[in-house]
């Protein structure tokens, strides 16, 4: 089966350090882990290593919409590389690349097949952008 890959990408003002611990902490994957203000990561889990879990919550915070977004960990490289693949067994990889005084994060992922390939970079990319505003504002 062909599967479409998409890449979204944020370059963030910060330590490298800071934007791992933001990236892979519970508790600051729920403040920034949703594309919309009318969404929330409700609860984060994340068992950063090889054959480890992560889970996140997504719910629309009026209790009309939610999911569960899991996956297992295929690769992990302390603060530079990030792979995991879904329940659904797409994959994701995400890497950290430091540029000096900033940090550019991309991530790219297999595209569903029942959700339009802009609209999935769209809600990747406003998910990308929720967390760089949230890194440089903390």
């Amino acid at each position: 089966m062909m599967t479409n890959k998409i890449t979204v990408e944020a370059t963030i003002d910060g330590e490298l350090q800071k934007i791992w611990r933001f990236w892979t902490q519970p508790d600051h994957i729920v403040k920034w882990n949703f594309a919309t203000d009318d969404w929330c990561c409700a609860k984060a889990e994340n068992d950063l290593r090889v054959g480890g879990k992560m889970f996140a919550r997504m719910e629309a915070k009026n209790g009309s919409l939610g999911f569960d977004f899991e996956g297992v960990y295929d690769e992990v490289i302390d603060q530079e590389k990030i792979t995991y693949t879904l329940l659904d067994g797409r994959g994701s990889t995400t890497i950290f690349e430091n540029l000096g005084d900033h940090i550019k994060v991309s991530t790219t992922f297999d595209a569903e097949q029942n959700t339009s390939i802009e609209m999935q970079r769209e809600g990747w990319q406003a998910i990308l952008n929720n967390f760089k505003k949230y890194v440089e504002s903390n």
